[in-house]
Parts: structure tokens; sequence; C-alpha cells
């Protein structure tokens, strides 16, 4: 399923995108879109029933802001530098164990919305990611299958990231992870039984036109069952929780100079094959 959320910010309705292309209404099956729900095996039966059976209503996509495809999101776990390429292109190692950072879940938006600047910022950087949902507790899962069995689905994230902030004033990354709006989330949350294979996706982003990421997650340095297992012996993971799993190569760090980082004005476009596609204007905070 493409489970999705409509409506103006802090009022979004929950929705659902069938097999036609075609957006229903799911606020008379269930209330939202987030972790409860992702647990209750029931509710889900009951959208599929719904959707199934075509009773679902039809809503007017024209106009419709798209928001965030979760709600009342727990935390926000990153894993750094996890593909080859990109770890390659900034001269760094590959890690011997996943880098983990956080971003705050306030700094979600939706795919669409704009993207702010920070004040002050000259090294503004992009970054498509593949989220992972979880649906249900892990905790010290014992084997990538356990872990993937907690997988509730899969979004595409926008990791936007400020260079300067993060590398260069000192302390942990989180200064250039957590600006305001730095995390895009969506369309849609596509439910895992969607996903044959979270290693073979393509990804790809965009700014002002011009292909700039072109990867697949084939070349993730730790695969999404190994990346929900190695986090799950450190933290417990909650359904409603996500995980941006890291980005390909192809990002303005790892451009020759003058590198490209992003300016109020410019407009980005990403997408991940079968979960959407994004599109965020730049503005000044």
């Amino acid at each position: 399923m493409k489970l999705l959320r409509v409506g103006t910010a802090g009022s979004e309705r929950p929705a659902l995108l069938d097999a036609d292309g075609t957006l229903r209404d799911l606020s008379g099956v269930v209330p939202d879109i987030d972790g409860p729900l992702l647990a209750d095996e029931d509710a889900l039966g009951r959208i599929r029933a719904a959707a199934e059976a075509g009773s679902l209503p039809v809503l007017d996509a024209t106009g419709l802001r798209v928001g965030p495809p979760l709600a009342r999101i727990g935390k926000i776990v990153c894993i750094g530098l996890n593909y080859h390429d990109h770890a390659r292109e900034t001269g760094a190692e590959p890690p011997a164990e996943p880098v983990i950072f956080f971003k705050a879940a306030d700094t979600v938006v939706g795919p669409y919305d704009t993207v702010l600047v920070p004040r002050g910022s000259v090294k503004t950087d992009w970054e498509v990611e593949l989220a992972v949902v979880i649906g249900r507790t892990a905790r010290y899962a014992q084997s990538t299958e356990e872990a993937l069995g907690c997988v509730a689905g899969y979004a595409v994230a926008h990791d936007v990231s400020e260079r300067e902030f993060q590398i260069e004033r000192g302390g942990t990354w989180d200064k250039g992870k957590n600006c305001e709006t730095f995390n895009p989330l969506g369309p849609w949350l596509v439910t895992a039984d969607e996903v044959a294979d979270p290693q073979d996706l393509s990804l790809k982003l965009w700014v002002n036109g011009e292909l700039k990421q072109d990867g697949t997650t084939a070349e993730q340095i730790f695969p999404v069952g190994e990346v929900v297992r190695y986090v799950s012996q450190f933290m417990t993971l909650y359904p409603g929780d996500v995980i941006n799993t890291g980005t390909p190569a192809g990002v303005a760090l790892g451009a020759p100079e003058p590198k490209p980082f992003l300016r109020a004005g410019d407009v980005v476009e990403l997408e991940i094959e079968g979960l959407g596609r994004q599109r965020q204007e730049f503005k000044d905070a």
C-alpha cells in the first residue's frame, strides 16, 4: 500500500494512493498514519480490505498539499557514510561500523514544502536517502531477518545538511543536520510488502534540472537489515521511528571547487524507484 497524509500543515488527514493512482480518503477508517497504526495489524487489515473493496471516498488532489506520510515520529536515526561511492567521493575511509547521528522529528516537512537555507549558511547541501519506517519494536534484534520483520515500510527522505555547521564548527554533526525544514519526507509511506528488495532501488536527485545523484541502494556499505539490527543493539526502535540510511555519491561536498552548494531560489527534485518523487524550492530563513 501507498499511505500518505494530505492537507494543511498540522491538519493532515490520512489517505491512500490506490493501484490506479487515485487518491482515496482514509479518515473514515483510521484516525491517522502513525506508529500505533503501523503496529496494529487489524487496522492495517481494515485499510487493505477497504482498498480492495473500492469503498474509500475519492479525494480531489487539485491544490491539495501532501504532508509527511507519518505523524508523531518518535526519533530519526541517521546513518552516515553508508555508500561506498559516497565515501570515495569525500575521501573518507568506509566505516567499520555504522556511523549514527540523529535528526529531530521537528525537522520533518512535506515532500513539496519549502526548505529554508539557514541564516549565515554558505554550505547547504543535498542528500537523497532511503528512509526506513519502523512498525514493530526492535530491541536487540538477533538477525537481519528479525530486523527486517520490524520494518513497516519505506519512504523518500531528503537529508538536507549544512556542511560548515556540520564539519567546521566543532562538536558532533548535529548542528549541520537539525536546521528547520531539513528533512522533507514522502510523498508516500510504501508498505514493506511492496518493496521486494530494499537493496535494489535506484535513487536520483536533480538541482535546477541537472542530475547530481544517480545511485543504487546496492552500494550501501551496511544494508537495511543490518542497519536496523545494529541500531537495535544500542537503542530500542519503536513503531513510528525512522532511519535515514545514507546517501549515494553526487553531493555538493564531494564536487570539485567551487562546490555548488544550495542557495535561495534553487529547486531540488529527488526520487527513489517505486517510492515517489519530491520537489522543493529553497528560500532564505
